[in-house]
């Protein structure tokens, strides 16, 4: 399949730098704002630190490790499909294959990619982050994520993965005046299971983005404006 593309971006980059566990943008304005992922994981950080009590530091840093890994292999397996470039599978580990080759007739339902691997920003909420995709899914524009995972997560666990993507359609939106019509979440197993999580109720996601800024705030400065 040739997918294709719709850049109403341009050549947007910004520069990043780390704070401590806190990654920074640079925003075109001169402001440094923290990234999305940031916010998230700080907002989750006591589910977290709860997870690596229960497993010990040792096993969990082992774990962490190897998801880290494969998500990373995997995600630049994808970007290279996508940019209808050829999969050179020598520069992959095998169970990448496997897994995107279970994944690819999800992926193939993807089409008029407005980014892959994109920085997006906003001066409004402060914010930025490297969205995975936003392309049409089924021909509606959505933000797409993709994830790898152990086995297949309950929904109920991925409140974070849709507010970081609801970040990434104001951002958008934002930038472009375009309007994503949904959020999509494709989760692939080693053992090649493959969902796809279909969010519509962007307004329930907009609060709790709100939320989960102003606790990131209200921690790191003392207050809890938001714009």
């Amino acid at each position: 399949m040739k997918f294709n593309y719709v850049n109403h971006l341009g050549d947007l980059e910004l520069e990043v730098k780390h704070t401590g566990d806190i990654r920074l943008y640079n925003l075109p304005n001169g402001e440094w704002v923290p990234s999305i992922t940031s916010v998230t994981s700080f907002y989750n950080r006591e589910i977290f630190a709860k997870w690596r009590k229960k497993v010990g530091i040792e096993e969990a840093n082992r774990v962490t490790k190897r998801a880290t890994s494969r998500g990373t292999d995997f995600h630049e397996a994808v970007e290279v499909y996508m940019k209808n470039d050829e999969i050179d599978w020598d520069k992959f580990k095998p169970l990448t294959k496997f897994m995107f080759a279970h994944a690819r007739p999800y992926l193939d339902k993807i089409n008029n990619i407005h980014a892959i691997e994109r920085t997006l920003y906003s001066e409004y909420l402060g914010l930025a982050g490297r969205v995975d995709c936003i392309a049409e899914y089924e021909g509606e524009l959505a933000v797409i994520d993709f994830k790898t995972s152990d086995k297949i997560k309950p929904e109920e666990w991925l409140e974070n993965y849709f507010v970081q993507e609801m970040f990434y359609a104001s951002a958008y939106y934002e930038l472009t005046g375009i309007s994503v019509k949904k959020l999509i979440t494709i989760m692939v197993t080693p053992g090649g299971e493959v969902k796809v999580f279909d969010k519509r109720n962007k307004s329930e996601y907009i609060k709790l983005l709100v939320r989960y800024i102003k606790e990131f705030v209200h921690h790191n400065t003392g207050t809890s404006n938001v714009k």
